[in-house]
């Protein structure tokens, strides 16, 4: 019953809702006819500038055309620029405060400015990534969007490269890197401050099949997602470790060798989909985050982090699979001074799920000794004997609903066996491996390891005595009603994020308390979700499906529905506790 295409009702019928060029290009030749003006198109990277710009040179017969590709620096010269950003780690970055503007070439900008200013007839279609910096009045403005999880299938596929790069065929892991600090950055500043004012969208995720809806459709449904109980669209990855728990239970295509993880809520990745009549449009989720934070997040939440979502949900299927990667996260001073970034990855491993034997290894045996452990990873990497991590890390035995507690710097990782719904901080890429089993990427290639980076952070005084009693099933009951019982299950004091379970027969009350609530009905088949004022139509929740309850909500209960009805349920809910 799990729903891979959840979606936010916006309104009962299409409206002004346009799909497919043939439709795109006749609203916008009309919208246009007989007019000396300027249309811009805002293109987020990966989108396909190319085909768009084609369609609207056929729909506008523009007399001039600027795409901004064409006014970029040399891939040359921004390489130059951006490498010491970029740095030679495999992986990490820092971030930054690069914009769009800073990858054109300033003597081509004003050229094309000049261009635009003498054109005295018909229309000017400025078109690509920036193209709001080229034109500084407008008179359609439309932003044309694409989803991080389709980006990263083009880049695998090799059909992108970055903004402003010639490395259409780099591994997608660098391509992703480039992205992850350069492009995403840079565009989401360019797109915070025209989601307010844009005359129109297109979902450009289908190539085939582009829709467009207006700017007030868009803010309409972003309005509406940020005061009511919704899902983000979940998307799928294979991994060298994964199982097929997911598979089976999520009715997956067998059309991959396993499914690792589930991006069930992670904003900054995940798509949202507004519906208007039968028609899905298809938006990042980060648009709400960025057009809604008071709403979505809460005064409180948005005044400590910014326009960003702290707390992520994701699955890792290790079931008829194998062990995650051995690894630890790095405390918030080093990612402050090597990354800069605000906060780390403090995180959670909750049971969904386990087999017979599933087990988690978690801190550090009593009796090691760092330095042997040190040389025995770093001999391992360099082709020695395998890491004996039984040898140096304690192994915990895992059974559905137990909950591991993973505060930064301690040494961990998810057993085979496992269905994990992680419970994390947002930082979803700062994970220092520290062996990987010996094993290869889905790419034949071996996986980064960051032995070195992972000595600065492991907490060595982090060992089984002390992990039993702060880090395995810190279960307390804190409260209880008619019908239900409330728990607190984490995280541990370092770690911002309160997890509480709610085991339920009858009607929970809960309570968002200004600060945006994020829930997973982890027992149970089915449940629902009532306001308690009525300010949003009930919504129904399957079992293992991850939702966000916006801070704006206030008040609201859940129980039992549909084939749950008389049977014991629980949700997980997580916040973001006061400081």
């Amino acid at each position: 019953m799990y729903d891979k295409q959840p979606y936010v009702p916006v309104s009962s019928d299409a409206g002004d809702c346009h799909v497919g060029w043939d439709a795109i290009r006749e609203n916008l030749r009309r919208l246009t006819s007989g007019k000396r003006c300027v249309v811009c198109v805002e293109c987020y990277p990966g989108v396909s500038v190319r085909e768009i710009k084609q369609e609207l040179e056929a729909a506008l017969d523009p007399q001039v055309v600027i795409d901004t590709e064409s006014l970029l620096l040399s891939p040359d010269e921004i390489d130059k620029r951006v490498s010491p950003l970029l740095t030679d780690d495999p992986v990490f970055g820092t971030f930054n405060s690069v914009e769009v503007r800073d990858f054109f070439d300033p003597l081509k900008v004003s050229e094309a400015q000049k261009k635009l200013e003498s054109s005295t007839a018909g229309i000017a279609l400025v078109i690509g990534t920036g193209a709001v910096e080229i034109a500084n009045e407008y008179y359609v403005l439309v932003y044309a969007d694409l989803a991080r999880w389709e980006i990263q299938r083009r880049q695998r596929a090799g059909e992108i490269g970055n903004l402003g790069a010639n490395n259409t065929d780099e591994s997608p892991a660098q391509k992703y890197k480039r992205a992850y600090f350069l492009d995403w950055r840079a565009a989401d500043r360019i797109k915070q401050k025209l989601l307010p004012t844009i005359d129109f969208l297109f979902d450009t995720n289908d190539q085939a099949t582009p829709k467009m809806i207006t700017g007030d459709q868009m803010r309409a449904g972003l309005d509406q997602a940020a005061r009511q109980p919704f899902r983000v669209v979940p998307f799928f990855d294979p991994g060298p470790w994964g199982g097929h728990w997911m598979e089976r239970e999520f009715d997956l295509p067998k059309d991959v060798p396993n499914y690792a993880w589930c991006f069930d809520c992670v904003p900054e990745e995940n798509s949202l989909l507004l519906g208007f009549g039968t028609v899905r449009v298809e938006i990042p989720a980060i648009n709400l985050v960025f057009a809604h934070p008071t709403e979505l997040l809460g005064s409180y939440i948005f005044g400590r982090f910014g326009a960003e979502f702290p707390i992520r949900f994701d699955f890792l299927d290790t079931i008829e699979g194998g062990n995650l990667s051995l690894q630890v996260h790095p405390l918030n001073d080093y990612v402050r001074k090597h990354f800069g970034l605000a906060y780390t990855q403090d995180e959670s491993y909750y049971m969904l799920d386990a087999e017979p034997n599933a087990t988690v290894y978690l801190g550090l045996k009593e009796d090691i000794n760092p330095s042997a452990m040190l040389q025995d990873l770093q001999a391992a990497q360099e082709g020695g004997p395998d890491f004996d991590a039984d040898r140096y890390v304690s192994k915990w035995p895992a059974r559905k609903h137990d909950h591991f507690l993973i505060p930064a710097g301690t040494v961990h990782c998810s057993g085979a066996g496992s269905m994990v719904l992680e419970i994390s901080a947002t930082p979803y890429i700062f994970t220092l491996k520290l062996w990987d089993w010996g094993r290869l990427g889905l790419d034949g290639q071996p996986r980064p390891i960051n032995i070195a980076r992972g000595e600065e952070n492991i907490q060595w005084d982090r060992k089984a005595a002390w992990i039993k009693e702060n880090l395995v099933n810190r279960i307390e009951a804190v409260g209880q009603g008619e019908g239900w019982r409330e728990e607190r299950t984490g995280l541990h004091e370092l770690e911002f994020i309160e997890t509480r379970r709610h085991w339920f027969t009858g009607t929970v009350p809960h309570d968002t308390n200004a600060t945006v609530n994020v829930l997973n009905l982890v027992e149970g088949e089915e449940a629902i979700v009532e306001s308690l004022t009525g300010s949003f139509a009930p919504f129904v929740v399957h079992y293992a499906e991850t939702f966000i309850v916006p801070a704006a909500v206030g008040g609201y209960q859940i129980r039992p529905h549909g084939p749950s009805v008389g049977k014991q349920c629980a949700t997980l809910k997580a916040y973001v506790r006061p400081e």
